[in-house]
């Protein structure tokens, strides 16, 4: 056989045309197409891979400045061979990566270019569809507003979370433990020696943080909202499970293709109402604001900042995980997961909002329980009662409005009355922290100004400040902060 007709005969060999957009390209007479089909083919690909298949790119932002999504070159092969098995045609490729525990100031800078680099790349190419795979904190929505500018059939991968860290016979997160080590090493609580080992306990395998921030958080609101697939989201990214998913993925996005489902059907106000809904019941990130809200501007969906204060009032904080709770990701997918969290939220949910599966939420996890009522928690026993998740404040600090994750502020300082001692930027914060004659006492308020999306720029996670060693002396320790959403004045 030649190689002319190397598997151009069979089921496979159909007409060109059956309205794909990728046919634009390849079905083209004259010297376009023959240029389009030429050179692809150096590639190594047979001449009936141009001949009506369906043509799905695989974004992905895997690099080795992403740690969390290094990995994600192994999930891509295993979304190939689902495309390929559905009668599909896989073309992986790039995007800009931005890794959240690297980047300076703040990877929240590279997330629209990511966005970006992503809607040009699909619009400029022949592809039908598109799987997203993404994982680190700004990847993730990055990948969700770029795909959804574009609008073709559209299915996101989640890399997955880390397994849990193990440190001297304790569990200890990703981003919560690092404040109380390197918090408990500048009080003297602790030495060189055993941060140094904490250090290489905590991240432990292939993954996104397995605490519920912002990678956890998105990649769950992010199914709930209908754009994965059911179960993928909390399930480890060592677990062989993942590249089911990610087989099952590639198989689904062809069918997605034919079925004409693109983002537009599911990225509706009532998926953005799952979305806020399930933040809440998850004890989720702050940023899960900054990034819904984007992506609802996207596409249009009407959402303000006071819908994520009014739409979860009556929604309790549900999962008991890092830094609201106790557990992390691995006990949160061995309780049942995703699916666990819908069931129990029931009607709390728009269950008719529509997923990638083409069914509505109320039919994506049939038979869904929980094994685990610590780790995700009844509506009658909630870890925090309704309205305790994210809260949105107004005052003369931020007119415009600020979040606060109360869920993960102890009980005490839900209300607190103290003097506000203020400075007007980081380095001058950090130039005083260690300062022994600083004036500070333990019921103070600290603010530090101009380090929002506007004046810093970014909105970067200097929330998360080193105590000043007089507080920390005094037995003072990290509970809570909040992020102005748009500061009154900035530089």
């Amino acid at each position: 056989m030649s190689a002319k007709n190397l598997g151009s005969t069979g089921a496979n060999d159909r007409p060109w045309g059956d309205g794909l957009r990728s046919q634009q390209w390849f079905g083209a007479e004259g010297k376009t197409g023959f240029m389009h089909r030429s050179w692809l083919r150096s590639e190594g690909l047979p001449d009936d891979s141009f001949r009506g298949r369906p043509v799905i790119g695989i974004a992905n932002s895997w690099s080795e400045l992403t740690s969390c999504n290094i990995h994600l070159r192994e999930v891509a092969e295993h979304v190939k061979r689902g495309i390929w098995q559905a009668g599909g045609v896989p073309f992986e490729f790039p995007t800009t990566s931005a890794g959240e525990p690297l980047v300076r100031p703040t990877a929240m800078l590279l997330r629209n270019l990511i966005a970006m680099d992503l809607e040009e790349t699909l619009r400029a190419n022949p592809l039908d569809g598109v799987v997203l795979l993404a994982g680190c904190d700004k990847t993730t929505p990055a990948y969700l507003m770029g795909a959804a500018s574009v609008d073709l059939p559209t299915l996101l991968i989640t890399g997955g979370p880390m397994l849990n860290g193990k440190y001297r016979g304790t569990d200890i997160g990703s981003g919560t433990s690092v404040w109380r080590f390197t918090e408990a090493y500048r009080a003297g609580t602790i030495g060189a020696e055993e941060v140094t080992e904490a250090e290489g306990c905590m991240a432990r395998s292939r993954g996104h943080c397995m605490t519920m921030g912002t990678a956890s958080t998105l990649a769950c609101v992010s199914e709930i909202m209908g754009m994965q697939l059911p179960g993928s989201a909390s399930i480890p990214a060592v677990d062989s499970r993942r590249l089911t998913m990610a087989h099952l993925a590639g198989r689904r996005i062809v069918e997605m293709v034919d079925e004409d489902l693109r983002p537009s059907a599911i990225l509706t106000r009532e998926a953005f109402e799952n979305g806020v809904r399930a933040n809440a019941a998850l004890g989720g990130s702050t940023n899960a604001v900054i990034h819904l809200l984007a992506l609802a501007r996207r596409v249009g969906v009407p959402l303000d900042l006071d819908d994520f204060d009014t739409l979860v009032r009556d929604v309790p904080v549900l999962a008991d995980l890092m830094p609201s709770g106790r557990f992390l990701m691995e006990e949160f997918e061995y309780a049942g997961g995703t699916g666990a969290l819908v069931e129990t939220l029931g009607d709390l949910l728009r269950r008719e909002a529509l997923t990638v599966t083409g069914r509505p939420l109320a039919e994506s996890y049939p038979g869904a329980e929980c094994y685990d009522r610590e780790v995700i928690r009844p509506l009658d026993n909630p870890v925090k009662p309704a309205g305790s998740g994210i809260a949105v404040l107004r005052g003369n600090l931020a007119p415009r409005g600020a979040v606060i994750k109360q869920s993960a502020a102890a009980p005490e300082l839900m209300t607190h009355r103290g003097r506000a001692v203020v400075w007007d930027s980081l380095d001058d914060y950090l130039r005083d922290a260690d300062d022994p004659a600083i004036d500070i006492a333990a019921d103070d308020v600290l603010v530090v100004r101009n380090v929002g999306p506007k004046g810093y720029p970014g909105m970067p996670e200097v929330g998360n400040l080193p105590l000043p060693r007089a507080l920390l002396e005094q037995g003072v320790t990290v509970q809570c902060f909040y992020k102005a959403f748009e500061p009154a004045t900035t530089t």
